[in-house]
């Protein structure tokens, strides 16, 4: 249940990171790996107040970015770009499971966990480019083996789904998260070439706030289960490290990693067509084309 290790000794010094959703759970647990090897680390989250008081280092910066805003994504990168001169490593890993709607009208899990990391990958490519090798590092879950893309009401009402029963919301994260499988199988086609890589990955069963927006009831009746079986988030982020860190695993971009591990996916989370559908109908929602 505790999973593997990440086995890297890799150092960072010289090297610059972005990490989504750094001040809580696995993010934060990553950010700290990472500024400990030495790397210059930009905690991309949206709490300024909490993202502050994480970045006690001239090393650990703080900018803010709300993946719920297509303007903040924009003004995250503008403001990134011209202040560091080099990335190597873009960690998207910040995610949210509850319904409603972002600032562009989005369905918050379509919007929050596939859309804004898509904008703000694409809007940093050059600069990632500029920096190879490099490598960016998609966390998924799971979960995507129940999603699916409902393409028709994503044209139709923005969302990848309706209803607000924790079934729904459930499904629709688990559509969030197929998303973030099929994100990354385009993107490494796309990136063929270039020496930037990159990679998906389930973190585990963690016991972190990303079901912070969930029933007081269901925290309660979760909590036996989530001390004796879930991961807690050191144990949580070592599938993460391996994807940032581990050398050799070049060739596996595209990749979806497990337990420090590439696995197998079902046909769906690497459909060809569908990871192409969703990339071009991604771009129109974000104004890229």
């Amino acid at each position: 249940m505790k999973g593997e290790k990440c086995t890297s000794k890799a150092e960072l010094h010289g090297k610059t990171v972005i990490v989504t959703g750094s001040n809580t759970g696995i993010g934060r647990t990553t950010a700290i790996n990472l500024a400990r090897r030495g790397a210059r680390v930009i905690l991309a989250c949206r709490c300024k107040q909490r993202g502050e008081a994480e970045s006690g280092s001239n090393q650990v910066v703080f900018m803010q970015l709300d993946l719920g805003s297509l303007e903040s994504v924009r003004s995250f990168a503008e403001t990134f770009l011209k202040s560091e001169p080099r990335l190597d490593l873009l960690i998207n890993n910040a995610g949210i499971c509850m319904q409603g709607r972002t600032k562009d009208g989005f369905g918050l899990m379509f919007g929050v966990n596939h859309l804004g990391h898509f904008l703000l990958t694409n809007l940093l490519l050059e600069r990632l480019k500029e920096s190879a090798p490099s490598r960016i590092v998609n966390v998924s879950s799971m979960a995507h083996n129940f999603g699916k893309i409902d393409f028709d009401s994503l044209n139709t009402h923005k969302c990848l789904g309706l209803g607000t029963s924790s079934v729904r919301v459930f499904q629709i994260y688990c559509d969030s998260k197929l998303c973030n499988v099929l994100f990354n199988h385009e993107l490494a086609k796309r990136l063929q070439g270039t020496r930037v890589t990159c990679y998906a990955l389930h973190p585990g069963a963690i016991s972190s706030e990303l079901g912070r927006n969930t029933s007081s009831l269901l925290h309660v009746l979760l909590k036996p289960v989530t001390v004796l079986f879930f991961k807690n988030t050191v144990q949580g982020c070592q599938t993460t490290l391996h994807c940032a860190l581990q050398e050799g695993i070049e060739p596996l971009s595209g990749r979806y990693f497990s337990n420090c591990t590439v696995r197998e996916l079902f046909a769906k989370a690497k459909d060809d067509a569908a990871a192409k559908k969703l990339w071009e109908i991604s771009e129109r929602l974000c104004g890229l084309v």
